[in-house]
């Protein structure tokens, strides 16, 4: 019988957790109650709040708890403390290496403009990363529901920054909504710049919105990737061409797009050779972290421990650490396996 090891202390990179979800449940209510914003019922429970967006008002839902939390974040000490917190829990759950998701023109009214909100949150990525030891880094992403014009502003931004550790560039909001080959030059600025292409799609939209991201986009990494599994001839391609999917289990659950955690398709994916990196997505408000991720892949797709290792490695690889980095987290996967 196989020794179960635990997963915490198995080291990971993560490639898939949003900013303000990013955020302890009881720094939200602190914080809400430092500037007196009233919470809905849903964000102040001790369970994670009940979600299903798969239909537009689900969805609306989400995404209206999400920027009532993000309304909690005013000052400069404020996502300082977001992320100082974000680094400590990764680190509590074996990440070596954290690349965390945001979109600088949510925060820019509060905090003195665009150019000022980036830099204060790449501050605070480079103070937690000193504080904690984890590696940070940051991907910009824009916003699909906004014109295509500001995606691109947000390219050229995100190149700008790309020595004080901005690695990637993304794409999140619904992707039913818009079309990717609106955001193509976007990206094109971004991969031009050095900047590593990370889109959403195949969560809320079928395998077609995947195709989207590697045909419009040139995606290196797909944020969630899980409906490809849909397509066979999709699920060779990706393996083929090493494109990372970066799946969120209790995310797809929580959101509707799949029943219960067995029918996520974390199997499918692994066996077809797809790329994953399992990522906790937005912890406020689904309730898990990291670990708990893997922890999923073991209780209900029936991983062992070597399959555990192997996804960690995947995640490793498709990540933008140094190659330093990445050999010492590797080395470290290889450690958790021996007896």
């Amino acid at each position: 019988m196989e020794h179960v090891r635990d997963v915490r202390d198995l080291p990971k990179a993560h490639l898939h957790l949003h900013f303000t979800g990013s955020m302890r449940p009881t720094t939200l209510l602190e914080l809400a109650d430092k500037y007196g914003v009233r919470l809905p019922d849903a964000l102040t429970g001790a369970e994670p709040p009940k979600l299903r967006a798969t239909d537009e008002r689900g969805w609306f839902r989400f995404q209206r708890l999400y920027d009532t939390a993000r309304s909690c974040l005013r000052a400069p000490e404020d996502i300082q403390r977001l992320v100082r917190e974000a680094a400590e829990e990764d680190v509590r759950d074996g990440s070596g290496w954290l690349e965390i998701q945001v979109d600088p023109t949510s925060y820019a009214p509060l905090l003195g403009g665009l150019i000022p909100a980036l830099e204060i949150i790449l501050d605070a990525v480079d103070s937690a990363s000193r504080e904690t030891g984890l590696g940070m880094r940051v991907v910009v992403a824009a916003n699909r529901m906004k014109h295509p014009l500001d995606a691109r502003t947000l390219a050229r931004l995100a190149v700008r920054y790309a020595d004080r550790g901005v690695v990637g560039f993304g794409l999140s909001n619904d992707e039913r909504r818009g079309m990717a080959r609106d955001f193509d030059r976007a990206f094109a600025i971004a991969r031009e710049g050095g900047l590593l292409a990370a889109p959403h799609g195949g969560e809320l939209a079928g395998p077609s919105s995947v195709r989207d991201c590697l045909d419009d986009l040139h995606a290196l990494r797909v944020g969630h990737g899980v409906r490809a599994a849909e397509d066979p001839r999709l699920l060779r391609r990706l393996a083929d061409q090493g494109v990372t999917c970066e799946v969120c289990p209790a995310s797809n659950v929580a959101l509707g797009v799949y029943e219960k955690p067995e029918d996520v398709p974390l199997r499918v994916l692994y066996d077809a050779g797809v790329p994953m990196a399992l990522g906790a997505d937005d912890p406020l408000l689904f309730g898990s972290r990291l670990a708990e991720q893997y922890e999923i892949a073991r209780r209900h797709h029936g991983f062992g421990d070597t399959e555990l290792a192997e996804l960690a490695r995947q995640s490793i690889r498709a990540s933008a650490a140094p190659p330093e980095v990445r050999e010492k987290l590797l080395a470290g996967v290889e450690g958790w396996l021996t007896p």
